[in-house]
């Protein structure tokens, strides 16, 4: 049995370098959308009791906080704009390679 180590090396480096495009895609895209003013804000669900929920009262209060932060942007709507227009961008990306990373799965056998 012998292992084809080169062949090793290269599947590391692609999968690491894979892993950090699409990670850093996806948290730029993330900090884009919120210098949009467009936090996501996640509704609370119902766990088990090994994570703690919190309630209806926090999860209003935390949208409130999330409209106001917004409202004090020092942004401009243009760069609002393009704040937004990247974040899509970089959802985009990361989904790119995603679906790239699939696809090489699928049909490079």
């Amino acid at each position: 049995m012998s292992i084809d180590w080169f062949a090793f090396v290269q599947v590391f480096i692609a999968a690491f370098i894979s892993a950090t495009v699409v990670v850093s895609a996806y948290a730029l895209g993330l900090r884009l959308l919120v210098r949009a003013g467009r936090a996501p804000v996640v509704a609370p669900a119902e766990f088990t009791d090994a994570i703690t929920v919190i309630s209806e009262k926090e999860a209003r209060r935390a949208e409130k906080a999330a409209a106001k932060a917004a409202k004090k942007s020092p942004l401009t709507d243009g760069q609002k704009r393009f704040a937004l227009v990247g974040a899509y961008a970089s959802f985009g990306v990361a989904g790119a390679a995603v679906l790239g990373g699939l696809l090489l799965i699928v049909f490079n056998h």
